[in-house]
């Protein structure tokens, strides 16, 4: 007699960026309704999520992933006080939603997946393993895209290039969007550090693809005159470097039509800065009145 029974699962995805859409795993929940078997598992520590995104508030994120399991508990109780005859969920998504709701918060769901097995904590087991914890050991010191833009900044110090650089917000007529190191010079000039250095060439295209649209959704109504320049970190995986390509292909066609800097072109980066700004000083100070 075959004794597998079905089952689906979802995984919990910590989005540190809504914006870019960067996201680690942060946790699993499996369902099985004929067999009220409900299970959920989320990071009890930030792992290598401390070395993808080194400003994330340890304290915060614990609290929501204990948060999370809890809503999963009561679920759980409430499901085997009413029994399996009529279940309330049929997936493993139905009961997700319920506990973390889709929305634009950091957490959110991943697309529901499915299996059999005769043995539904073993097959757990390696879900987590597989889908949460796997590179965990193994995974490098990776960039952030402070750690991409770090060297474009000493290398204006060096130079000591006379631009300050201020925050912009370019409105379009359904979305905006702040660039953080703008000036103006006639028209605005934006500067946006992207580190590609993930862990796999799916989540380097998602990133570009996310840049991109955000970009043709302001960019729509939009009467500012902007250059984009983005500055992009390659991954330290030569395997990923295709994935990486790719990126850089999607943001070239961006609306604003972006200049793309890859880190060995830095120095003419900087050199390119260095030239507007002092024209710029030097076209202000041939204006009488003005210094």
């Amino acid at each position: 007699m075959n004794s597998e029974r079905s089952y689906t699962y979802v995984v919990l995805r910590y989005v540190h960026d809504v914006v870019t859409g960067e996201f680690v795993n942060a946790g699993v929940l499996m369902f099985s309704p004929k067999k009220s078997y409900l299970k959920i598992k989320t990071r009890s520590s930030i792992g290598r999520i401390r070395h993808i995104f080194p400003d994330l508030d340890r304290s915060a994120f614990l609290i929501s992933m204990r948060s999370v399991e809890r809503a999963a508990r009561k679920v759980s109780d409430q499901m085997k006080r009413e029994g399996s005859l009529f279940p309330r969920f049929t997936t493993a998504s139905d009961v997700a939603r319920s506990i973390v709701i889709t929305d634009d918060s950091s957490l959110q769901w991943s697309a529901i997946s499915g299996g059999v097995s005769s043995d539904f904590e073993k097959s757990f087991v390696r879900l987590y393993s597989r889908l949460v914890t796997r590179y965990d050991a193994m995974l490098p010191n990776r960039r952030s895209d402070e750690d991409i833009w770090r060297p474009v900044r000493v290398m204006l110090e060096q130079h000591a290039v006379p631009v300050e650089f201020s925050e912009k917000t370019i409105v379009g007529r359904t979305d905006e969007i702040s660039f953080k190191r703008a000036w103006k010079n006639g028209h605005w000039h934006a500067y946006e550090p992207l580190s590609f250095d993930l862990a796999d060439a799916e989540g380097i295209k998602d990133k570009a693809r996310r840049w991109r649209g955000h970009l043709e959704a302001v960019h729509e109504g939009t009467s500012e005159d902007l250059k984009l320049n983005f500055i992009v970190g390659a991954p330290q995986s030569a395997e990923l470097i295709p994935a990486y390509q790719n990126a850089i292909k999607i943001l070239g066609d961006a609306s604003f039509r972006p200049s793309i800097y890859e880190e060995i072109d830095i120095p003419r980066l900087v050199s390119s800065i260095e030239d507007e700004a002092r024209e710029h000083l030097a076209n202000r100070a041939a204006i009488p009145g003005r210094n």
